[in-house]
């Protein structure tokens, strides 16, 4: 079966490139990897490698019999979500042409024991965007519902991600 390229269908401020469309699904023509090194120094604690950026001691939490003040993969997770959804924010609010004051999103994973033992059950992204003025508060709760929509991290997460937005003028 041969792949059509088409015009994608998603909302122009998200996409402006051709995709490629393959039984129904829109499929961008490019695809990334991403490549990290974890070494272990001692105990529960090592260091994240990523290629031409600082290197990160990372560790089991406490809650797992790791050391205090360390980075932990829970850590890591809640903030991959809440920084892509600020990316992803900012790409709408750029391409809706709209500027904002300021923007902070909190993220809180909730991380349950479960039959498989432990695992995220939840994600809650508290975001508040402050604006200039009253016409901008549309353009920035669209651009915050698309980047929920369209993050590409949260999507990838099994736990459900929930948004609790607020756009105040100032």
């Amino acid at each position: 079966m041969h792949a059509k390229v088409r015009n994608c269908s998603r909302p122009k401020p998200f996409c402006s490139k051709m995709y490629l469309i393959t039984n129904g699904d829109c499929l961008s023509e490019e695809s990334h990897e991403y490549h990290v090194e974890v070494n272990w120094t001692h105990d529960r604690v090592g260091n994240l490698v990523i290629e031409g950026k600082p290197t990160i001691e990372i560790a089991s939490p406490p809650e797992f019999d790791g050391p205090e003040g360390i980075i932990t993969p829970e850590d890591m997770f809640v903030a991959a979500a809440s920084s892509c959804f600020m990316t992803t924010f900012v790409t709408f609010s750029k391409k809706m042409r709209f500027e904002y004051k300021s923007f902070r999103c909190n993220g809180i994973g909730t991380l349950e024991k479960v039959e498989k033992g432990f695992q995220f059950t939840k994600l809650l992204l508290k975001t508040k965007v402050v604006v200039e003025s009253e016409d901008l508060k549309p353009k920035a709760e669209r651009a915050l519902e698309l980047a929920g929509k369209y993050c590409l991290v949260s999507n990838s997460m099994k736990c459900p991600t929930h948004h609790e937005n607020e756009v105040i003028v100032e």
